[in-house]
C-alpha cells in the first residue's frame, strides 16, 4: 500500500514552554510546534494523561506574552503529545493569529 499526500494546517515551529493542566493534574513541556487547529508539545516525563482528554495549555511565549486556551488531547507517541483546539478565548484569539503570521492560513502536503 502507498502512502497517500493529504493536507493540513501548516505547522509553525516555535520555541516555548507550555504548562498543561487538568483539574489537580499539571505538567510542563516545551512546545514542538503549531499551527491555526492545535499544537504538539513534548511528552512530559511524568505524563498521566491520555487521548480524548480536555487540558487548558498555557502558552508562555517571549516578551511574557501568553496564551491560553483549551485543547483535548488526539494523538500520543512515545515522544510527542499532539492537541486539537477545543475553545480559544476571545481575547487570545489576536495573540495567537499574530503568533502563526502566514501560516494561519496555510496549508501543508504530509503522507500518511
Amino acid at each position: 500500500m502507498s502512502a497517500q499526500s493529504l493536507y493540513r494546517h501548516a505547522r509553525l515551529h516555535v520555541v516555548s514552554a507550555v504548562l498543561l493542566s487538568r483539574g489537580a493534574e499539571s505538567a510542563q513541556s516545551e512546545m514542538v510546534d503549531i499551527s491555526a487547529t492545535g499544537l504538539c508539545v513534548q511528552r512530559p516525563q511524568q505524563w498521566q494523561g491520555g487521548r480524548g482528554q480536555l487540558w487548558t495549555l498555557d502558552l508562555l511565549l517571549e516578551g511574557d506574552a501568553h496564551i491560553n486556551l483549551e485543547a483535548t488531547c488526539v494523538r500520543e507517541t512515545e515522544h510527542k503529545l499532539c492537541f486539537e483546539f477545543t475553545r480559544i478565548p476571545e481575547d487570545r484569539q489576536i495573540p495567537l493569529w499574530n503568533l502563526l503570521g502566514g501560516y494561519a492560513d496555510r496549508v501543508e502536503a504530509f503522507n500518511t
